[in-house]
């Protein structure tokens, strides 16, 4: 009898503990930042399936399984339910993206569109090189200004972060060159002490380089996330989007350069804007931008030819691939 008055209180005392788990899970979710929680989320899965290839090997009853099943699904439940009904479903891709401006100490040069990648731990801000600098057109800043979302609830909410581009006179950002010259891609890495606290953005990485067995050509659907002429939600601050298509042959370098051109409608200030392809395959990624990033706007393509009054513009774009910043990125 005492046995079973033991095994009694000792059932209890699990029940407790758990009802005090179930109250700090959604305590803890609730503190958490948006890109955080869907990290949680795709490694709670991956670890929720290693536990269940163990369970399957183990001599243990099925109330055991059933029970681990049954937990597993509710509090995978509380992860996808953690988001407050107020907080604005806004796709990842624009919490990716941000607005360049480029000073010259305090004076205001250009605005120009900017996106973020991450290798490993480092994080970095990735524009056209000719928004970092430009000979032609006399264009030497020497810092950047980006802008952060510090809420996920409140949109409204940001941080303007100043990115220095030289030290002791040494340019602090990189730019690509392959067999074809100069690539108009260029990255800065971001110190983790510059960011806000607060901080919520997303960000690409080596994963959104990768095909995923989904083929990519001539006619694709693309978008180009950006800044046309400075123009965006100002009260938000998010980029806007143009749809686009693959205008040459994917793959294969435009005039044996490394880029590829795309049919959308840009300005200037579309710069460094990501050019994404929509996943049609979710795949096991813990990141929630569903996208793949297949290049880097650049700039409109012309022909110098062209009688300004009877044609019109091509409307094509320079995209360089994006596989450069695997290359920029490397540690050194």
């Amino acid at each position: 009898m005492k046995n079973l008055q033991e095994a009694t209180e000792r059932i209890c005392e699990l029940k407790g503990s758990l009802v005090a788990l179930d109250a700090l899970v959604p305590a803890v979710l609730e503190a958490l930042s948006e890109p955080t929680r869907a990290r949680l989320s795709a490694t709670f899965d991956a670890y929720a399936e290693a536990a269940r290839t163990v369970l399957l090997h183990a001599e243990i009853s099925d109330v055991v399984l059933a029970s681990f099943e049954r937990d597993v699904a509710r509090n995978r439940a509380v992860l996808q339910g953690s988001r407050r009904a107020d907080a604005p479903a806004v796709d990842a891709l624009l919490l990716a993206t941000t607005r360049v401006a480029t000073f010259d100490g305090s004076r205001a040069l250009t605005s120009a569109s900017g996106f973020f990648f991450r290798r490993g731990e480092r994080l970095f801000l990735v524009s056209s090189a000719h928004v970092f600098a430009d000979t032609a057109s006399a264009h030497h800043p020497d810092r950047l200004e980006i802008v952060l979302h510090t809420d996920t609830r409140d949109l409204s909410r940001h941080a303007v972060v100043s990115l220095p581009l030289y030290d002791d006179g040494l340019g602090l950002w990189r730019q690509g060159r392959d067999g074809g010259g100069a690539v108009d891609v260029a990255v800065i890495e971001i110190p983790p002490g510059l960011l806000p606290a607060d901080a919520t953005l997303q960000a690409f990485d080596e994963s959104h380089l990768e095909a995923r067995g989904e083929e990519v050509a001539a006619g694709d659907t693309l978008s180009i996330a950006g800044f046309p002429l400075g123009f965006h939600d100002t009260v938000h601050h998010l980029a806007v989007l143009r749809s686009a298509s693959i205008a040459s042959a994917y793959g294969v370098r435009f005039q044996r350069q490394g880029c590829f051109l795309t049919d959308a409608r840009t300005h200037r200030g579309s710069s460094g804007s990501p050019v994404v392809r929509r996943r049609s395959r979710a795949g096991d990624q813990a990141s929630p931008l569903a996208w793949q990033l297949l290049g880097v706007h650049s700039t409109r393509m012309d022909m110098r030819s062209r009688d300004l009054a009877e044609d019109e513009s091509l409307g094509l774009n320079c995209a360089w691939y994006a596989d450069v910043l695997l290359t920029l990125t490397e540690a050194r």
